[in-house]
């Protein structure tokens, strides 16, 4: 029997709709107050004394801008949040400034902002997890073809990184970290179907051997794993939650490809979806092989079409726990899609 997985319960569920505004407002405020530097202290005064001429140089802290030029780099209390901001018919928003969203990080809004970024260009780790099992034997050949055609448009060379690994009983890794396209399209094109399904095993080994990180002080990356399954499982030992809590402290947003092609949505589906809403992802649903690539299509148009918002948190302790995320954008027309929280470093 599937379990269901775990995803965190938001704090704010059942707060009344007027006083959910007013907590917006108030968030804001908050929001905006603790990005900005403490003002200086004021010298006694002396009339004889020259005043210095203020220093306007340089950008505002949290100016929105495209990360260029020297690289981020990410301390151990500071979080990298990435984000996708849409309306109600999926489109994407640009151009939204740093006042335009609340947040909370464990029920606090955080100390300090230091860096916001829209229309990003961080480089990324993008690993490609393919359900391989007897069930999707018939469509196989054109789900490699489209992979390899994603791989092509989204990876470059000088900064991206990929791998590809295979599932049935057991998850197989065919092609390591590399940058080499080529490499890549080999590993796809040397899986082979067959067997049962452990898709949570694989979701689990993905993220531990491969996505997660837990050097700190490093230039900040986008991790995606882009799965690929109909998101039955009957091999299994790791949890659902298991697998989504590895998924939450690799940092990593999961974006699915659902492989059933019926009209109605069956629990597999379900186990996609929570999967990726608790990553700050989403699951496609193509109704046919071919539409799969247009699937594609759209990760690769969200993967450039994101923000990245890097924070101090209030009270953060470095002890391992999970910190609740609450992101939400003033505007009521639009929508923000993020990780619903993450993993603090353990010393």
């Amino acid at each position: 029997m599937i379990r269901k997985p775990f995803v965190p319960a938001s704090p704010y569920r059942r707060i009344p709709r007027s006083l959910g505004l007013a907590l917006v407002a108030t968030l804001s405020a908050a929001f905006l107050c603790a990005q900005q530097p403490a003002p200086p202290a004021q010298p006694a005064a002396n009339p004889g004394a020259q005043q210095p001429a203020p220093n306007n140089a340089g950008q505002q802290p949290g100016a929105p801008d495209e990360v260029v030029g020297n690289p981020l780099v990410i301390n151990a209390n500071e979080v990298n949040l990435i984000f996708t901001v849409t309306d109600r018919h999926g489109r994407y928003i640009p151009d939204l400034k740093l006042q335009d969203f609340a947040l909370l990080d464990d029920q606090k809004a955080p100390s300090k902002v230091t860096s916001f970024h829209q229309q990003i260009n961080l480089p990324m780790r993008v690993g490609l997890v393919i359900d391989a099992s007897t069930s999707i034997r018939t469509r196989f050949q054109f789900e490699q073809q489209s992979a390899i055609e994603f791989l092509l448009q989204i990876l470059k060379a000088k900064s991206d990184r990929g791998f590809v690994m295979g599932f049935d009983v057991t998850p197989t890794v065919t092609a390591d970290w590399t940058n080499d396209v080529d490499k890549l399209e080999t590993g796809v094109n040397r899986l082979r179907p067959g067997g049962g399904t452990a898709l949570f095993d694989a979701v689990y080994t993905a993220c531990k051997t491969k996505l997660l990180d837990t050097a700190r002080g490093q230039e900040p990356v986008r991790k995606a794993m882009i799965l690929i399954s109909d998101g039955d499982d009957n091999q299994s030992r790791v949890h659902p939650d298991e697998a989504i809590k590895e998924c939450q402290r690799a940092e990593t947003i999961i974006y699915a490809i659902s492989t059933n092609w019926t009209p109605s949505r069956g629990k597999g589906d379900q186990v996609l979806k929570d999967m990726a809403d608790a990553t700050g992802g989403q699951v496609l649903f193509p109704i046919s092989v071919e539409e799969m690539s247009n699937s594609f299509k759209d990760i690769e148009q969200e993967l450039r079409s994101q923000y990245a918002l890097t924070y101090i948190p209030a009270d953060f302790k470095s002890d391992g726990s999970f910190r609740p995320i609450y992101l939400y954008c003033n505007d009521r027309r639009y929508q923000v899609r993020a990780k619903k929280g993450y993993f603090s470093p353990k010393q």
